[in-house]
């Protein structure tokens, strides 16, 4: 049997490699956060940049309060979403790892 450290430390290396690609993965990814029915709308990456802010014209004509929470609205939406994502994407890179008990990763 191989030394228990030794096999540890190599699963650790591939879990980083994992990681390293499940980051690179969600950087390419767009997400689209809403609000108001679909009257804001945001584009947004997986590093949470927005790349577009659209914004029915209906709503150009209205309360400058109500526009400017429903904008906040639709990026919250897409963060969340970024969010998401992120922890379905990386929640199985520990999966099969035998760690010590009480051991917990930085992530």
């Amino acid at each position: 049997m191989k030394n228990p450290l030794a096999h540890l430390m190599q699963q650790a290396q591939q879990m980083q490699e994992n990681l390293k690609k499940a980051q690179e993965e969600l950087a390419e990814l767009q997400v689209r956060g809403e609000s108001g029915g679909g009257l804001v709308k945001i584009a947004m990456t997986g590093k949470r940049q927005v790349l577009k802010v659209e914004i029915d014209d209906s709503l150009v004509k209205e309360d400058r309060d109500m526009l400017e929470d429903l904008v906040a609205a639709a990026v919250n939406d897409a963060v969340n979403k970024v969010a998401a994502l992120k922890q379905e994407k990386l929640a199985g890179l520990t999966g099969g790892m035998e760690l010590p008990a009480g051991f917990k990763l930085p992530f």
